[in-house]
Protein backbone atom coordinates (compact mmCIF):
# COMPACT_ATOMS: atom_id res chain seq x y z
CA UNK A 1 0.00 0.00 0.00
CA UNK A 2 1.25 3.47 -0.87
CA UNK A 3 1.51 5.64 2.21
CA UNK A 4 1.76 9.43 2.39
CA UNK A 5 5.11 11.11 2.02
CA UNK A 6 7.39 11.25 5.07
CA UNK A 7 5.39 8.51 6.81
CA UNK A 8 7.03 5.23 7.82
CA UNK A 9 5.29 1.95 7.00
CA UNK A 10 2.76 0.83 9.61
CA UNK A 11 3.82 -2.37 11.37
CA UNK A 12 0.28 -3.74 11.42
CA UNK A 13 1.23 -7.39 11.67
CA UNK A 14 2.92 -6.70 14.98
CA UNK A 15 0.03 -4.48 16.09
CA UNK A 16 2.43 -1.59 16.62
CA UNK A 17 2.45 1.75 14.85
CA UNK A 18 5.16 4.35 15.31
CA UNK A 19 3.96 7.89 15.89
CA UNK A 20 3.79 9.44 12.44
CA UNK A 21 2.02 12.13 10.49
CA UNK A 22 -0.09 11.58 7.39
CA UNK A 23 -0.52 14.57 5.16
CA UNK A 24 -3.84 16.06 4.21
CA UNK A 25 -4.78 14.68 0.79
CA UNK A 26 -5.51 17.66 -1.46
CA UNK A 27 -5.27 17.80 -5.25
CA UNK A 28 -3.54 14.42 -5.37
CA UNK A 29 -0.72 15.43 -3.04
CA UNK A 30 0.06 14.95 0.66
CA UNK A 31 0.65 18.09 2.66
CA UNK A 32 0.75 19.24 6.30
CA UNK A 33 -1.90 21.56 7.67
CA UNK A 34 -1.20 25.23 7.03
CA UNK A 35 -0.39 25.84 10.70
CA UNK A 36 1.39 22.52 11.31
CA UNK A 37 -0.97 21.32 14.04
CA UNK A 38 -1.63 17.61 14.53
CA UNK A 39 -4.41 15.38 15.86
CA UNK A 40 -3.44 12.41 18.03
CA UNK A 41 -4.98 9.06 17.09
CA UNK A 42 -5.66 6.76 20.04
CA UNK A 43 -5.87 2.96 20.19
CA UNK A 44 -9.10 2.38 22.17
CA UNK A 45 -7.83 -1.01 23.32
CA UNK A 46 -5.10 0.64 25.38
CA UNK A 47 -5.71 4.38 25.38
CA UNK A 48 -2.24 4.87 23.89
CA UNK A 49 -1.49 7.42 21.16
CA UNK A 50 -0.51 5.46 18.03
CA UNK A 51 -0.31 8.14 15.34
CA UNK A 52 -0.94 11.75 14.43
CA UNK A 53 -2.60 13.38 11.44
CA UNK A 54 -2.82 17.03 10.35
CA UNK A 55 -5.46 19.29 11.88
CA UNK A 56 -6.83 21.15 8.85
CA UNK A 57 -7.47 24.88 8.88
CA UNK A 58 -9.85 27.14 6.98
CA UNK A 59 -7.04 27.73 4.51
CA UNK A 60 -6.71 23.98 3.93
CA UNK A 61 -10.47 23.65 3.43
CA UNK A 62 -10.40 26.40 0.83
CA UNK A 63 -7.56 24.62 -0.96
CA UNK A 64 -9.60 21.40 -1.03
CA UNK A 65 -12.61 23.17 -2.56
CA UNK A 66 -10.33 24.80 -5.12
CA UNK A 67 -8.83 21.42 -6.05
CA UNK A 68 -12.28 19.83 -6.37
CA UNK A 69 -13.45 22.74 -8.55
CA UNK A 70 -10.39 22.53 -10.81
CA UNK A 71 -10.96 18.81 -11.35
CA UNK A 72 -14.73 19.02 -11.74
CA UNK A 73 -15.06 19.61 -15.49
CA UNK A 74 -12.50 16.99 -16.44
CA UNK A 75 -14.13 14.33 -14.26
CA UNK A 76 -17.64 15.27 -15.36
CA UNK A 77 -16.60 14.91 -19.00
CA UNK A 78 -14.75 11.63 -18.43
CA UNK A 79 -16.58 8.88 -20.29
CA UNK A 80 -18.87 6.81 -18.05
CA UNK A 81 -17.01 3.67 -19.09
CA UNK A 82 -13.71 5.17 -17.96
CA UNK A 83 -15.18 6.24 -14.64
CA UNK A 84 -16.59 2.75 -14.28
CA UNK A 85 -13.20 1.14 -14.89
CA UNK A 86 -11.55 3.33 -12.26
CA UNK A 87 -14.23 2.47 -9.72
CA UNK A 88 -13.82 -1.21 -10.53
CA UNK A 89 -10.08 -0.87 -9.92
CA UNK A 90 -10.81 0.69 -6.52
CA UNK A 91 -12.85 -2.40 -5.69
CA UNK A 92 -10.07 -4.74 -6.82
CA UNK A 93 -7.42 -2.93 -4.80
CA UNK A 94 -9.60 -2.96 -1.69
CA UNK A 95 -9.97 -6.72 -2.04
CA UNK A 96 -6.20 -7.13 -2.55
CA UNK A 97 -5.42 -5.00 0.52
CA UNK A 98 -8.35 -6.18 2.62
CA UNK A 99 -6.34 -7.75 5.44
CA UNK A 100 -4.14 -4.67 5.92
CA UNK A 101 -7.18 -2.39 5.85
CA UNK A 102 -9.04 -4.61 8.32
CA UNK A 103 -6.11 -4.59 10.73
CA UNK A 104 -5.89 -0.80 10.46
CA UNK A 105 -9.61 -0.41 11.20
CA UNK A 106 -9.32 -2.71 14.23
CA UNK A 107 -6.33 -0.76 15.48
CA UNK A 108 -7.83 2.74 15.36
CA UNK A 109 -11.51 1.87 15.87
CA UNK A 110 -11.19 -1.10 18.22
CA UNK A 111 -13.71 -3.33 16.50
CA UNK A 112 -13.09 -7.07 16.44
CA UNK A 113 -10.99 -8.15 13.48
CA UNK A 114 -13.80 -10.35 12.16
CA UNK A 115 -16.08 -7.28 12.08
CA UNK A 116 -13.35 -5.19 10.44
CA UNK A 117 -12.93 -7.81 7.71
CA UNK A 118 -16.66 -7.73 7.13
CA UNK A 119 -16.60 -3.95 6.90
CA UNK A 120 -13.83 -3.93 4.29
CA UNK A 121 -15.70 -6.45 2.15
CA UNK A 122 -18.90 -4.40 2.47
CA UNK A 123 -17.07 -1.13 1.76
CA UNK A 124 -15.44 -2.54 -1.37
CA UNK A 125 -18.81 -3.62 -2.76
CA UNK A 126 -19.89 0.01 -3.10
CA UNK A 127 -17.18 0.48 -5.71
CA UNK A 128 -18.15 -2.67 -7.60
CA UNK A 129 -21.86 -1.77 -7.51
CA UNK A 130 -21.35 1.84 -8.59
CA UNK A 131 -18.87 0.85 -11.28
CA UNK A 132 -21.85 -0.92 -12.84
CA UNK A 133 -24.22 1.98 -12.17
CA UNK A 134 -21.89 4.55 -13.77
CA UNK A 135 -22.63 3.24 -17.28
CA UNK A 136 -26.39 2.95 -16.69
CA UNK A 137 -27.30 6.59 -16.01
CA UNK A 138 -30.15 7.30 -18.41
CA UNK A 139 -32.52 10.14 -19.23
CA UNK A 140 -36.18 10.43 -20.22
CA UNK A 141 -37.97 11.30 -23.45
CA UNK A 142 -41.67 11.93 -23.93
CA UNK A 143 -44.33 14.03 -25.59
CA UNK A 144 -45.92 16.98 -23.81
CA UNK A 145 -49.66 16.45 -23.17
CA UNK A 146 -50.39 19.44 -25.40
CA UNK A 147 -48.56 17.80 -28.28
CA UNK A 148 -46.62 21.00 -28.98
CA UNK A 149 -43.19 19.77 -27.95
CA UNK A 150 -41.09 16.89 -26.71
CA UNK A 151 -39.93 16.60 -23.08
CA UNK A 152 -36.30 15.62 -22.63
CA UNK A 153 -34.92 15.04 -19.12
CA UNK A 154 -31.17 14.76 -18.67
CA UNK A 155 -29.43 13.80 -15.42
CA UNK A 156 -26.24 15.69 -14.63
CA UNK A 157 -23.72 15.54 -11.75
CA UNK A 158 -24.83 17.84 -8.96
CA UNK A 159 -21.37 19.38 -8.44
CA UNK A 160 -18.79 19.47 -5.66
CA UNK A 161 -19.83 17.33 -2.69
CA UNK A 162 -18.80 17.66 0.95
CA UNK A 163 -18.93 14.24 2.60
CA UNK A 164 -18.80 13.86 6.38
CA UNK A 165 -18.40 10.39 7.86
CA UNK A 166 -18.42 8.91 11.40
CA UNK A 167 -15.87 6.83 13.27
CA UNK A 168 -17.83 3.58 13.64
CA UNK A 169 -17.44 2.39 10.02
CA UNK A 170 -14.44 4.39 8.75
CA UNK A 171 -14.20 2.51 5.43
CA UNK A 172 -17.81 1.72 4.56
CA UNK A 173 -19.30 5.11 5.40
CA UNK A 174 -16.72 6.74 3.12
CA UNK A 175 -17.09 4.41 0.14
CA UNK A 176 -20.90 4.44 0.41
CA UNK A 177 -20.72 8.17 -0.37
CA UNK A 178 -17.62 8.43 -2.56
CA UNK A 179 -18.49 5.64 -4.99
CA UNK A 180 -21.88 6.97 -6.17
CA UNK A 181 -20.61 10.55 -6.21
CA UNK A 182 -17.75 9.59 -8.53
CA UNK A 183 -20.02 7.39 -10.64
CA UNK A 184 -22.33 10.37 -11.14
CA UNK A 185 -19.40 12.55 -12.22
CA UNK A 186 -18.94 14.64 -9.05
CA UNK A 187 -15.76 15.62 -7.25
CA UNK A 188 -15.66 15.33 -3.46
CA UNK A 189 -14.12 16.53 -0.22
CA UNK A 190 -14.21 13.90 2.53
CA UNK A 191 -14.02 14.87 6.19
CA UNK A 192 -13.63 11.65 8.18
CA UNK A 193 -14.00 11.46 11.95
CA UNK A 194 -10.89 12.60 13.80
CA UNK A 195 -11.02 9.44 15.96
CA UNK A 196 -10.46 7.14 12.95
CA UNK A 197 -8.60 9.06 10.23
CA UNK A 198 -5.97 6.47 9.31
CA UNK A 199 -8.38 4.34 7.28
CA UNK A 200 -9.49 7.38 5.26
CA UNK A 201 -5.91 8.23 4.37
CA UNK A 202 -5.03 4.63 3.53
CA UNK A 203 -8.00 4.61 1.17
CA UNK A 204 -6.95 7.95 -0.33
CA UNK A 205 -3.66 6.33 -1.31
CA UNK A 206 -5.61 3.43 -2.79
CA UNK A 207 -7.78 5.75 -4.89
CA UNK A 208 -4.67 7.35 -6.31
CA UNK A 209 -3.24 3.93 -7.17
CA UNK A 210 -6.53 3.04 -8.87
CA UNK A 211 -6.23 6.01 -11.22
CA UNK A 212 -8.60 8.56 -9.66
CA UNK A 213 -7.35 11.89 -11.06
CA UNK A 214 -5.88 14.54 -8.77
CA UNK A 215 -8.50 16.74 -7.14
CA UNK A 216 -11.41 14.37 -7.68
CA UNK A 217 -11.14 13.07 -4.10
CA UNK A 218 -9.74 15.26 -1.32
CA UNK A 219 -9.45 14.28 2.36
CA UNK A 220 -9.32 16.65 5.35
CA UNK A 221 -9.05 15.81 9.05
CA UNK A 222 -9.84 18.47 11.63
CA UNK A 223 -10.76 19.05 15.25
CA UNK A 224 -12.69 22.15 14.18
CA UNK A 225 -15.36 20.66 11.88
CA UNK A 226 -18.06 23.30 12.37
CA UNK A 227 -16.23 26.34 10.98
CA UNK A 228 -14.54 24.31 8.23
CA UNK A 229 -17.82 22.81 7.07
CA UNK A 230 -19.52 26.21 7.19
CA UNK A 231 -16.76 27.73 5.08
CA UNK A 232 -16.99 24.99 2.47
CA UNK A 233 -20.80 25.17 2.29
CA UNK A 234 -20.60 28.93 1.87
CA UNK A 235 -18.60 28.46 -1.35
CA UNK A 236 -21.16 28.63 -4.21
CA UNK A 237 -19.30 25.89 -6.08
CA UNK A 238 -20.24 23.36 -3.38
CA UNK A 239 -23.68 21.92 -4.16
CA UNK A 240 -24.06 18.81 -2.02
CA UNK A 241 -23.68 17.80 1.63
CA UNK A 242 -23.83 14.15 2.62
CA UNK A 243 -23.57 13.45 6.34
CA UNK A 244 -23.66 10.34 8.50
CA UNK A 245 -23.75 10.94 12.24
CA UNK A 246 -25.91 12.02 15.15
CA UNK A 247 -29.31 13.63 14.72
CA UNK A 248 -28.19 16.62 16.79
CA UNK A 249 -25.27 17.43 14.51
CA UNK A 250 -27.43 16.66 11.48
CA UNK A 251 -29.96 19.29 12.51
CA UNK A 252 -27.20 21.88 12.82
CA UNK A 253 -25.80 20.99 9.40
CA UNK A 254 -29.26 21.12 7.81
CA UNK A 255 -29.64 24.65 9.14
CA UNK A 256 -26.26 25.63 7.74
CA UNK A 257 -27.01 24.06 4.36
CA UNK A 258 -30.39 25.78 4.22
CA UNK A 259 -28.68 29.18 4.36
CA UNK A 260 -27.00 28.35 1.05
CA UNK A 261 -29.77 26.17 -0.47
CA UNK A 262 -27.55 23.11 -0.68
CA UNK A 263 -28.89 19.62 -1.36
CA UNK A 264 -28.54 17.35 1.67
CA UNK A 265 -28.45 13.62 2.34
CA UNK A 266 -28.64 12.81 6.04
CA UNK A 267 -28.16 9.39 7.63
CA UNK A 268 -28.76 10.14 11.29
CA UNK A 269 -29.44 8.41 14.60
CA UNK A 270 -31.29 5.17 15.19
CA UNK A 271 -33.19 3.44 17.97
CA UNK A 272 -34.00 0.13 16.33
CA UNK A 273 -36.65 -2.15 17.84
CA UNK A 274 -36.08 -5.93 17.68
CA UNK A 275 -39.50 -7.59 17.94
CA UNK A 276 -39.79 -11.31 18.66
CA UNK A 277 -43.23 -12.96 18.54
CA UNK A 278 -44.17 -16.22 20.28
CA UNK A 279 -44.22 -18.16 17.00
CA UNK A 280 -40.65 -17.15 16.06
CA UNK A 281 -37.90 -19.72 15.57
CA UNK A 282 -36.07 -19.23 18.88
CA UNK A 283 -32.60 -20.16 17.64
CA UNK A 284 -32.98 -18.00 14.53
CA UNK A 285 -34.14 -15.07 16.67
CA UNK A 286 -31.15 -15.48 18.98
CA UNK A 287 -28.78 -15.71 16.02
CA UNK A 288 -30.32 -12.55 14.57
CA UNK A 289 -30.21 -10.71 17.89
CA UNK A 290 -26.49 -11.43 18.28
CA UNK A 291 -25.83 -9.98 14.83
CA UNK A 292 -28.17 -7.01 15.14
CA UNK A 293 -26.93 -6.15 18.64
CA UNK A 294 -23.24 -7.10 18.59
CA UNK A 295 -22.07 -6.15 15.10
CA UNK A 296 -19.24 -3.73 15.84
CA UNK A 297 -19.92 -4.30 19.58
CA UNK A 298 -23.21 -2.44 19.25
CA UNK A 299 -21.60 0.73 17.88
CA UNK A 300 -23.86 0.91 14.83
CA UNK A 301 -26.82 3.10 13.93
CA UNK A 302 -28.76 -0.01 12.89
CA UNK A 303 -28.00 -1.85 16.15
CA UNK A 304 -30.93 -3.44 17.97
CA UNK A 305 -31.45 -0.89 20.72
CA UNK A 306 -34.76 -2.10 22.20
CA UNK A 307 -35.62 -5.80 22.30
CA UNK A 308 -39.35 -6.50 22.63
CA UNK A 309 -40.18 -10.17 23.23
CA UNK A 310 -43.68 -11.66 23.51
CA UNK A 311 -44.52 -13.31 26.84
CA UNK A 312 -44.68 -16.90 25.62
CA UNK A 313 -41.09 -16.91 24.37
CA UNK A 314 -39.66 -14.18 26.60
CA UNK A 315 -37.98 -16.28 29.30
CA UNK A 316 -36.36 -18.71 26.87
CA UNK A 317 -35.12 -15.84 24.70
CA UNK A 318 -33.73 -13.88 27.68
CA UNK A 319 -31.92 -16.95 29.02
CA UNK A 320 -30.50 -17.86 25.62
CA UNK A 321 -29.33 -14.33 24.84
CA UNK A 322 -27.70 -13.95 28.26
CA UNK A 323 -25.82 -17.20 27.82
CA UNK A 324 -24.52 -16.19 24.39
CA UNK A 325 -23.59 -12.65 25.42
CA UNK A 326 -21.76 -13.79 28.56
CA UNK A 327 -19.70 -16.23 26.50
CA UNK A 328 -18.26 -13.55 24.18
CA UNK A 329 -14.52 -12.94 24.38
CA UNK A 330 -13.74 -9.31 25.20
CA UNK A 331 -10.36 -7.97 24.09
CA UNK A 332 -8.33 -5.83 21.74
CA UNK A 333 -9.86 -5.71 18.28
CA UNK A 334 -6.63 -6.82 16.63
CA UNK A 335 -6.54 -10.13 18.54
CA UNK A 336 -7.79 -13.05 16.49
CA UNK A 337 -10.07 -14.46 19.20
CA UNK A 338 -11.77 -11.18 20.16
CA UNK A 339 -15.53 -11.11 19.69
CA UNK A 340 -16.26 -7.80 21.46
CA UNK A 341 -13.70 -5.03 21.21
CA UNK A 342 -13.46 -1.74 23.13
CA UNK A 343 -15.70 1.28 22.75
CA UNK A 344 -14.29 4.21 20.83
CA UNK A 345 -13.61 6.50 23.84
CA UNK A 346 -13.93 6.65 27.60
CA UNK A 347 -16.79 9.09 27.09
CA UNK A 348 -18.66 6.38 25.22
CA UNK A 349 -18.13 3.93 28.12
CA UNK A 350 -19.37 6.52 30.60
CA UNK A 351 -22.56 7.04 28.58
CA UNK A 352 -23.27 3.30 28.43
CA UNK A 353 -22.66 2.98 32.16
CA UNK A 354 -25.04 5.87 32.83
CA UNK A 355 -27.79 4.29 30.75
CA UNK A 356 -27.42 0.89 32.45
CA UNK A 357 -27.44 2.39 35.94
CA UNK A 358 -30.51 4.45 35.09
CA UNK A 359 -32.39 1.36 33.84
CA UNK A 360 -31.46 -0.66 36.93
CA UNK A 361 -32.51 2.19 39.20
CA UNK A 362 -35.92 2.12 37.46
CA UNK A 363 -36.38 -1.62 38.01
CA UNK A 364 -34.47 -3.44 35.25
CA UNK A 365 -32.70 -6.68 36.16
CA UNK A 366 -29.11 -7.44 35.11
CA UNK A 367 -28.86 -10.91 33.53
CA UNK A 368 -25.19 -10.61 32.58
CA UNK A 369 -22.54 -7.88 32.55
CA UNK A 370 -23.82 -4.57 33.79
CA UNK A 371 -20.73 -2.85 35.18
CA UNK A 372 -17.53 -1.34 33.84
CA UNK A 373 -14.37 -3.43 33.56
CA UNK A 374 -11.21 -2.66 35.54
CA UNK A 375 -8.68 -2.80 32.70
CA UNK A 376 -6.82 -0.47 30.40
CA UNK A 377 -8.65 0.72 27.34
CA UNK A 378 -12.28 1.65 26.83
CA UNK A 379 -14.15 -1.59 27.45
CA UNK A 380 -17.70 -2.39 28.51
CA UNK A 381 -18.83 -6.00 28.87
CA UNK A 382 -21.64 -7.59 26.84
CA UNK A 383 -24.73 -6.93 28.95
CA UNK A 384 -28.33 -8.14 28.99
CA UNK A 385 -31.08 -6.45 30.99
CA UNK A 386 -34.64 -7.67 31.46
CA UNK A 387 -37.80 -5.88 32.60
CA UNK A 388 -36.51 -2.61 31.18
CA UNK A 389 -39.28 -0.04 31.76
CA UNK A 390 -40.42 2.27 28.95
CA UNK A 391 -39.34 5.36 30.90
CA UNK A 392 -35.69 4.21 31.08
CA UNK A 393 -33.30 6.56 29.28
CA UNK A 394 -31.99 3.71 27.11
CA UNK A 395 -35.47 3.23 25.67
CA UNK A 396 -35.17 6.68 24.06
CA UNK A 397 -31.42 7.19 23.54
CA UNK A 398 -29.03 5.28 21.30
CA UNK A 399 -26.97 3.01 23.54
CA UNK A 400 -24.18 2.57 20.98
CA UNK A 401 -22.64 -0.29 22.92
CA UNK A 402 -22.96 -4.00 23.81
CA UNK A 403 -26.10 -3.70 25.94
CA UNK A 404 -29.31 -5.58 25.10
CA UNK A 405 -32.37 -4.29 27.01
CA UNK A 406 -35.34 -6.72 26.90
CA UNK A 407 -38.96 -5.72 27.47
CA UNK A 408 -41.90 -8.13 27.58
CA UNK A 409 -45.03 -7.50 25.49
CA UNK A 410 -48.38 -9.26 25.09
CA UNK A 411 -50.10 -8.29 21.85
CA UNK A 412 -49.21 -7.34 18.30
CA UNK A 413 -50.73 -3.91 18.76
CA UNK A 414 -48.62 -3.34 21.86
CA UNK A 415 -45.45 -4.36 19.98
CA UNK A 416 -46.18 -1.88 17.21
CA UNK A 417 -46.90 0.88 19.72
CA UNK A 418 -43.63 0.23 21.58
CA UNK A 419 -41.61 0.01 18.37
CA UNK A 420 -42.93 3.37 17.16
CA UNK A 421 -42.52 5.14 20.49
CA UNK A 422 -39.38 6.99 19.40
CA UNK A 423 -38.44 10.02 17.35
CA UNK A 424 -36.15 7.81 15.27
CA UNK A 425 -37.02 5.56 12.35
CA UNK A 426 -33.92 4.07 10.77
CA UNK A 427 -34.17 0.29 11.17
CA UNK A 428 -36.34 -2.38 12.79
CA UNK A 429 -36.23 -6.17 13.12
CA UNK A 430 -39.16 -8.59 13.25
CA UNK A 431 -39.11 -12.32 14.02
CA UNK A 432 -42.22 -14.39 13.31
CA UNK A 433 -43.16 -17.42 11.20
CA UNK A 434 -46.56 -15.92 10.37
CA UNK A 435 -46.24 -14.40 6.88
CA UNK A 436 -49.33 -12.25 7.28
CA UNK A 437 -48.14 -10.86 10.61
CA UNK A 438 -44.65 -10.20 9.25
CA UNK A 439 -45.96 -8.01 6.44
CA UNK A 440 -48.61 -6.38 8.62
CA UNK A 441 -46.15 -5.38 11.33
CA UNK A 442 -43.45 -4.37 8.83
CA UNK A 443 -45.97 -2.03 7.21
CA UNK A 444 -47.02 -0.55 10.56
CA UNK A 445 -43.54 0.08 11.99
CA UNK A 446 -42.18 3.52 11.14
CA UNK A 447 -38.69 2.76 9.83
CA UNK A 448 -36.83 3.13 6.58
CA UNK A 449 -35.47 -0.43 6.71
CA UNK A 450 -36.93 -3.67 8.08
CA UNK A 451 -35.17 -6.96 8.73
CA UNK A 452 -37.68 -9.83 8.55
CA UNK A 453 -36.28 -12.90 10.27
CA UNK A 454 -32.73 -11.65 9.76
CA UNK A 455 -30.38 -9.57 11.86
CA UNK A 456 -28.45 -7.89 9.02
CA UNK A 457 -30.06 -5.74 6.36
CA UNK A 458 -27.26 -3.57 4.89
CA UNK A 459 -26.60 -4.23 1.20
CA UNK A 460 -25.04 -1.95 -1.45
CA UNK A 461 -27.84 -2.96 -3.81
CA UNK A 462 -30.57 -1.79 -1.41
CA UNK A 463 -31.52 1.77 -0.38
CA UNK A 464 -30.16 2.62 3.09
CA UNK A 465 -31.79 5.38 5.11
CA UNK A 466 -34.47 6.30 7.62
CA UNK A 467 -37.60 8.29 8.33
CA UNK A 468 -38.61 10.76 11.05
CA UNK A 469 -35.49 12.05 12.87
CA UNK A 470 -33.27 9.37 11.32
CA UNK A 471 -32.53 11.34 8.21
CA UNK A 472 -33.25 12.39 4.64
CA UNK A 473 -32.47 10.61 1.39
CA UNK A 474 -31.03 7.18 0.68
CA UNK A 475 -27.61 5.67 0.06
CA UNK A 476 -27.05 2.59 -2.09
CA UNK A 477 -29.78 0.84 -4.05
CA UNK A 478 -30.42 0.22 -7.72
CA UNK A 479 -30.70 3.93 -8.46
CA UNK A 480 -31.42 5.67 -5.15
CA UNK A 481 -27.82 6.24 -4.09
CA UNK A 482 -26.50 7.67 -7.33
CA UNK A 483 -29.62 9.84 -7.74
CA UNK A 484 -28.61 11.74 -4.58
CA UNK A 485 -25.62 13.10 -6.52
CA UNK A 486 -27.46 14.12 -9.70
CA UNK A 487 -29.77 16.91 -10.85
CA UNK A 488 -32.58 16.54 -13.38
CA UNK A 489 -32.47 19.03 -16.27
CA UNK A 490 -35.62 19.48 -18.35
CA UNK A 491 -35.28 20.51 -22.02
CA UNK A 492 -38.37 21.44 -24.03
CA UNK A 493 -37.78 20.52 -27.67
CA UNK A 494 -39.81 21.54 -30.72
CA UNK A 495 -39.09 19.73 -33.96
Amino acid sequence: MTLPLNSPQLDLDGHHVHRFSHGLYIDGTWRPSSDGRLIDVVDPSSGAVIAAVPDATLEDAAAAVEAAAAAARGWRETAPRKRSEILRRCFELMVERSETLAMLISLENGKALRDARGEVAYAAEFFRWNAEEAVRISGEFGTAPSGTNRIVVDYEPIGICVLITPWNFPAAMATRKIAPALAAGCTVILKPASETPLTAYALAALYSDAGVPAGVINVLTTTNPGPLTSAMLADPRVRKLSFTGSTGVGRTLLGEAARHVISCSMELGGNAPFVVFDDADLDAALDGAMIAKMRNAGEACTAANRLYVQSGIHDAFAEGLSRRMAALTVGAGTKADTECGPMITKKAVDKIDRLVKDAVRRGAKVLCGGSTLDREGFFYPPTVLSAVPPDADMAHEEIFGPVAPITRFETEAEAIMLANDTEYGLAAYIYTRDVGRSMRVASAIEAGMIGLNRGLMSDPAAPFGGVKQSGLGREGGQHHGIAEFMEAKYIAVTF
